[in-house]
């Protein structure tokens, strides 16, 4: 099995550079691959930032990456409910730090507009830490 890294990810996702791009596919094509929450976060990231695509594009991505048969996430489970989450108006970063908590934990934040988008998703135990003055 092989672990990957971002900017494979990246250049596989983008094809903005050929030469890795082709590397990346064989390399895909050929190993099992495994691919870390962190790594997802960061590509997520880049692909956002650097990249410009909007939420949904990052999901489809993801979504046709984690379902090749070779390629396995690190906590699929979080992974796929984060996923799940993006189509309900959460990035895939808030989603992902959302499912990873562990069960019965609650879930705080200074973001209010974050907990406002979560609880419309669904989601209960989510909370705006107060700023005492």
């Amino acid at each position: 099995m092989i672990a990957v890294d971002t900017n494979v990810l990246v250049r596989l996702l983008t094809g903005d550079d050929s030469r890795q791009e082709a590397a990346a596919r064989s390399l895909f094509t050929r190993e099992p691959i495994w691919i870390a929450k962190t790594v997802l976060l960061e590509t997520g990231w880049v692909l956002r930032s650097l990249y410009g695509l909007e939420e949904t594009e990052i999901r489809a991505a993801f979504t046709k990456l984690l379902g090749l048969e070779n390629v396995h996430a690190e906590d699929e489970s979080s992974v796929a409910a984060a996923l799940a989450l993006t189509t309900r108006g959460i990035e895939f970063a808030d989603a992902l730090h959302l499912c990873s908590r562990p069960p019965g934990a609650a879930f705080v934040s200074f973001d209010k507009s974050f907990v406002q988008r979560a609880r419309r998703a669904g989601i209960s135990d989510i909370s705006n830490i107060s700023v005492k003055e």
